[in-house]
């Protein structure tokens, strides 16, 4: 019966011998995953015996990884922002640098949560029949796993923001990315605070929203060939931005005026060499309006900040009535 340590031996040699960057690495965690323990456990037991099932499950999962495919899809899962979330070739990958725009929009939220406490600001558009003031409402721009919309959705919970004071509403075009991500919604228990819409960008007839956060495709069609391997193993609607890697959120820049309210915010990731493109087409689509580029912790553009100036147009006051019957909740 083979050991936790040869096992790890041959299976970091032969992923090595394919160019897997973290050869060792990988075959831990698989190895972990195989016998359903942390991976700190195999490495710390490294004359354990290994059984056959477990070792089957084990060889199984890195042939996967010798042919490239990413072990988050092995695994089942990603972890993004302190949380674990399922994943699958339904959606994309989280990466560690969308979790900057979570943590922009939790700092947003908290914002406009708390000067609204004070009297000092509006984040809906006025209040129910009742009195009660409207749910201060934010959109989850291509939701993929679901993995921006939960993130943020849970660090409410966390700081006792009561759900019905936030709507989150997450939409995606691909009904399959859909379901994953109320799959990990009801996961972490988060369904109350969370709505889903099938849309291109967003529904017609959804309510204008405060906060946007957006993780769209942004990598430009030509470059797609030229992605590492494992990345190809990820839906290809998800990547590709179109020709400079612009194009989907060009469209959503076209409808930030019917889906923001005055004095709304969106938040978008970009890719590192966008900076200037994506703020000479934000001055384009959308002349007067401030935005700026923020940096991620390696220096690189990665999210632009879009906000709309005070004033409304008639177009997203008439809109902000409509309602949201595209929407569906999880309850």
């Amino acid at each position: 019966m083979a050991t936790t340590r040869e096992l790890i031996d041959g299976a970091a040699g032969a992923l090595r011998g394919v160019g897997i960057e973290t050869p060792r690495l990988d075959a831990e965690l698989l190895l972990a995953m195989a016998i359903g323990v942390d991976r700190t456990a195999v490495v710390a037991h490294g004359e354990a015996p290994v059984g056959a099932d477990a070792e089957r499950t084990f060889r199984a999962a890195v042939q996967r990884r010798v042919g490239a495919e990413p072990i988050a899809y092995i695994r089942g899962m990603r972890e993004f922002h302190g949380i674990a979330l399922a994943v699958d070739a339904r959606a994309l990958i989280p990466r560690p640098e969308t979790e900057a725009l979570v943590d922009l929009g939790i700092a947003e939220v908290m914002r406009r949560l708390g000067e609204a406490a004070l009297g000092d600001g509006a984040h809906g558009d006025g209040t129910h029949g009742d009195g009660t003031p409207t749910p201060l409402r934010v959109a989850d721009v291509g939701t993929g796993s679901g993995a921006v919309a939960i993130a943020l959705a849970v660090a409410l919970r966390a700081r006792r923001v009561p759900a019905e004071a936030v709507e989150i509403v997450a939409t995606d075009r691909s009904s399959d990315a859909l379901d994953l991500a109320r799959e990990n919604a009801v996961a972490h228990a988060v369904g109350d605070r969370l709505r889903f819409a099938q849309a291109d960008l967003l529904p017609d007839d959804a309510a204008p929203f405060a906060v946007l956060l957006a993780n769209l495709p942004y990598i430009p069609s030509g470059d797609l060939a030229d992605l590492p391997a494992p990345v190809r193993f990820e839906p290809a609607a998800a990547l590709d931005g179109g020709a400079d890697g612009l194009d989907v959120i060009d469209r959503l820049l076209q409808r930030l005026p019917d889906v923001l309210l005055p004095k709304g915010i969106a938040l978008l990731e970009i890719g590192a060499d966008q900076g200037t493109t994506a703020a000479e087409r934000t001055a384009m689509r959308l002349p007067g309006w401030p935005a700026r580029i923020q940096a991620d912790l390696a220096g690189l553009p990665r999210i632009a900040i879009i906000e709309r100036p005070a004033a409304a147009a008639a177009s997203a006051s008439a809109s902000a009535s409509a309602g949201g019957d595209a929407l569906d909740g999880l309850g």
